[in-house]
């Protein structure tokens, strides 16, 4: 999308003008629409700010006073008690660029190991999975048109008609089989135009897969020929697949899911005859603590149909931040260095050493995953000063005011935002940095397509970039400045050579194909495109759907997979209950997620006030005969409590939801506060915690009536 100027009346404003492009084709959410109102917002962050002592006002400060104060407090904690003391937390709404300069600033100018990000708590699952399945990590392996003469498209846990509405565009709703507990926008919009919806009770994802491979097994919907030689040639591990599925049958998946058999039936038959299918996942098959399963369950169900690595099919996972795909591969993860390698892989830390100018030995080894780090800051044991670049886990987290708590503990934290955010509110410092139109750089959308994002405008008079941040501070903490640039380009630069021959691998990506707008897919090796695409042995250019050539590789798999062997495997995984379900004293389900008008913790759009009109403040979706027996009707004010806290909200009854299940967008802070009710309990592989599945009671809020938005913000 572009900036363009308003000058019809009034002082002038800048407008967002969507244009032409495969994913969005010109569309654009409401949120796009509204998001250069907080361009010139008078909430914007332009000086920085610090506190003198803790509890103390934060008060207006120089950039030097500021960084020098930060440096001082790292260096004396790393000092006093190691390195590990002074801990990040970053973003998966960071350009590629700066989630690349965050993890090497972590690593080489502080030397901590407590390093992680957002991201863990939006796609980490589905990354888990398909790498296992796979050998390489991909939100869709192919363009996103290819979905568009998709004739079967299986939706699990995704409701894109809310969180990314243009995506809707490239699918047939008739074709359109949604499994989510709730009837969503994206379900209704199936159901309207004559596909399926699948209504799973909350945590029964993986089951469900199992009893649809059932049916395909027993009703012979996998012995096609194509089918067979695929599985023999292409994957291992049916055999053991096979047995458990064989232990699902349609009433048995029913009696636990509440999915009909019937609807299996009909659902496995649509999606086995379909000569173009995709199964594609999302947050509510992911955030459970046996999420890697479950995403397991559905690759399983995919490679069984011989759907991933077949032109015109597959699987893929849609992913949920700004950069969500281009944000969890160049270090800013716990357990990976750039180009998505292990940190703990000896040659891996010896490329990265070699491009960083450092030892592999002084590179630190793997830290704590994002809720294990805030759950440790303060701690004896923990992290006692956290720089957060990006998010809100003061909202975000699960566990949310366990999670305050613990940034509370803190002797310093430091927050680099635009915004007064939740975290910022908590920090000790505040540096004011820029917004997405005020900066340059790289990002890599959910097909793998790296783009030039190019700034339109100057930031205001004090506010500086966050790699100008990361630059003063590692300068100031006794690094050289030319390990730090400031300017995006030369970052970059370092990001391709420190990619080269890593499973995401950005060395052809020259910035030159990518301010010409050509279509460039990771992995793109170096010798791809441009001057040397006539050079010799440099892959082929491969045409998208529209006829374009693409550079790179658009769709993977078509050949090998990415294990050695090149054979995908498939993982034999059972049903298992959440970590909690609901019992005598909390009877219901509840599971959480977004609404259309709001995007993560809400610290932007509940600043736009189109937005926050629209969706004003919390809610909480009950079946009618739910809240007629906690006492409550529609708008009446309702507490929902868990195991670890309430929060209020206003009743909305749906008679479509499930009676054992509720609903609440995660979106507010304070008292309606969605994540003070979830689990932190975490997936033994991906480390995801279990924001999909609480066990709660409702109850009317004291006093009873009708509670006004502010009441519960």
């Amino acid at each position: 999308m572009t900036l363009t100027p308003e000058t019809e009346s009034g002082p002038a404003r800048l407008s967002v003008t969507p244009r032409e492009f495969p994913t969005n084709r010109g569309g654009l959410c409401q949120k796009g629409w509204t998001s250069a109102q907080l361009l010139d917002s008078p909430e914007r962050l332009t000086t920085p700010l610090v506190r003198d002592t803790k509890g103390a006002p934060l008060r207006e400060a120089s950039w030097d006073e500021a960084l020098d104060l930060v440096a001082r407090r790292f260096l004396a904690l790393r000092e006093e008690r190691g390195a590990d003391s002074v801990a990040v937390f970053g973003s998966g709404g960071l350009t590629n660029e700066k989630a690349y300069a965050l993890g090497k600033f972590a690593r080489v100018a502080l030397g901590t190991s407590q390093i992680d990000y957002n991201g863990r708590f939006c796609m980490s699952s589905a990354a888990a999975a398909g790498n296992k399945a796979f050998g390489l990590d991909r939100g869709l392996p192919f363009p996103v048109t290819d979905l568009d003469d998709s004739e079967a498209v299986v939706l699990v846990g995704a409701n894109p008609a809310e969180t990314m509405p243009p995506l809707m565009g490239h699918f047939d709703p008739a074709r359109l089989i949604v499994v989510d507990p709730r009837r969503t926008a994206t379900a209704q919009a199936a159901l309207d135009g004559g596909g399926l919806h699948l209504q799973p009770a909350p945590g029964t994802d993986l089951a469900l897969a199992l009893g649809l491979l059932h049916v395909a097994l027993v009703e012979g919907h996998l012995d096609t020929p194509h089918r067979t030689a695929y599985r023999a040639e292409r994957t291992v591990g049916w055999e053991d697949v096979r047995q458990c599925a064989a232990r699902w049958w349609p009433e048995r998946t029913e009696r636990l899911t509440g999915v009909a058999a019937a609807d299996l039936r009909r659902a496995a038959a649509a999606l086995a005859r379909a000569r173009r299918a995709h199964i594609l996942t999302g947050r509510g098959a992911e955030q459970h603590s046996k999420g890697v399963d479950t995403v397991s369950a559905w690759i399983d169900l995919a490679l069984a149909l011989g759907l991933p690595g077949t032109p015109g099919s597959g699987y893929g996972c849609l992913t949920g931040q700004g950069n969500g795909q281009g944000g969890r591969e160049h270090g800013q993860k716990a357990d990976q260095l750039p180009g998505y390698r292990h940190i703990e892989d000896p040659t891996a830390r010896e490329h990265i050493a070699g491009i960083w100018g450092v030892t592999p030995e002084s590179l630190p080894g793997a830290g704590r995953s994002a809720w294990e780090l805030l759950d440790a800051l303060g701690t004896p044991e923990g992290p006692a000063a956290l720089l957060v670049m990006g998010s809100n886990p003061a909202v975000s987290a699960p566990r949310a005011r366990r999670a305050v708590e613990r940034l509370r503990a803190l002797d310093l934290l430091v927050v680099a935002d635009f915004l007064r955010s939740e975290t910022a509110e908590l920090a000790d410092v505040v540096l004011p940095v820029t917004m997405w139109a005020e900066e340059s750089g790289t990002m890599t959308n959910l097909e793998g397509r790296v783009l030039r994002r190019r700034a339109a405008q100057a930031p205001p008079p004090g506010v500086r970039t966050d790699l100008e941040v990361l630059h003063g501070l590692a300068v100031r903490l006794g690094r050289s400045a030319h390990e730090f640039p400031a300017d995006p380009a030369p970052v970059f630069d370092e990001l391709r050579r420190a990619s080269a021959g890593g499973t995401a691998d950005y060395a052809g990506a020259a910035p030159e194909l990518l301010d010409a707008g050509e279509a460039v897919y990771w992995p793109v090796r170096e010798g791809t495109g441009g001057s040397v695409r006539e050079a010799a042995g440099g892959p082929e250019p491969e045409a998208t759907r529209d006829g374009a050539e693409a550079l790179g590789t658009p769709r993977l798999f078509l050949d090998r997979f990415a294990h050695p062997d090149g054979r995908a495997r498939f993982l034999p995984v059972e049903h298992r209950e959440a970590a909690e379900l609901p019992d005598a004293e909390h009877p219901l389900y509840a599971t959480t997620g977004r609404q259309l008008q709001h995007y993560q913790s809400g610290a932007q759009t509940r600043r736009v006030p189109e937005l926050l009109a629209a969706a004003p403040g919390p809610y909480v979706e009950v079946h009618p005969d739910t809240a007629r027996r906690a006492g409550l009707a529609d708008g009446d004010a309702a507490r929902v409590v868990s195991r670890r806290g309430a929060v209020l909200a206003r009743t909305r009854c749906v008679p479509s939801l499930r009676p054992d299940t509720v609903f609440l967008p995660f979106h507010f802070p304070g008292e309606g506060a969605a994540n003070a009710l979830t689990n932190p309990a975490l997936d033994p592989v991906s480390r995801m915690p279990e924001f999909k599945l609480s066990a709660v009671r409702l109850e009317r809020a004291d006093g009873g009536g009708v509670m006004s938005p502010e009441e519960a913000v």
